[in-house]
């Protein structure tokens, strides 16, 4: 898929949104991309999957024993990654704070296991997630995001995206007027 095709799936979902956001990691935004609406239609989550599926090296693709995902906004698409790596998939949830394994879901000792996340900004929460793994047995090999915008470089393993914005984000003290001027939502899944 090419950028336009990929920005054609946001938009249709209406899912690139713009105004004035408050993202997981507290930084602000005037655009957001709400990845749950791009990925409600089974078909359209299909596609980019297997779109970013295609962008891993075969030699990783062979490696990987299953695919973790952080809850909420890894589930879906880290579903949709194991369909098309044929891999099983499971998600981390933070009902303390903590990222762990639930819902009977444990991973073998060592196994190889490939990150997904819908978005990421900071990469804060994929490093939890990362850790978590890590804690839980297993060795994440490399991560992917369906958008990177910006945060993929410090994850301290390989990293992926479907696609790369660069838009911009700001501390809440450090805002532009004209985004200042706009009423702040906090539309992500993070409290």
């Amino acid at each position: 898929m090419t950028e336009d095709e990929i920005l054609a799936e946001f938009r249709s979902a209406n899912a690139l949104l713009e105004g004035h956001f408050i993202l997981s990691s507290g930084k602000r935004s005037a655009a957001y991309l709400q990845c749950a609406r791009v990925l409600m239609d089974p078909a359209r989550a299909s596609r980019l999957a297997e779109a970013l599926a295609d962008k891993l090296p075969e030699s990783l693709r062979e490696s990987i024993d299953c695919v973790v995902s952080p809850a909420m906004g890894g589930v879906i698409i880290g579903h949709e990654m194991g369909r098309a790596l044929g891999k099983d998939a499971m998600f981390l949830e933070r009902p303390d704070g903590v990222f762990y394994l639930r819902r009977g879901f444990t991973l073998d000792k060592g196994a190889k296991v490939l990150m997904v996340e819908d978005v990421v900004t900071t990469g804060l929460s994929s490093r939890e997630a990362i850790a978590a793994v890590g804690e839980e047995g297993g060795e994440v090999v490399a991560e992917v995001a369906l958008v990177n915008r910006g945060g993929g470089s410090d994850l301290g393993v390989p990293f992926f995206s479907l696609i790369d914005l660069d838009i911009p984000t700001y501390d809440p003290d450090g805002l532009p007027p004209e985004l200042a001027a706009i009423p702040a939502v906090k539309p992500g899944s993070r409290a």
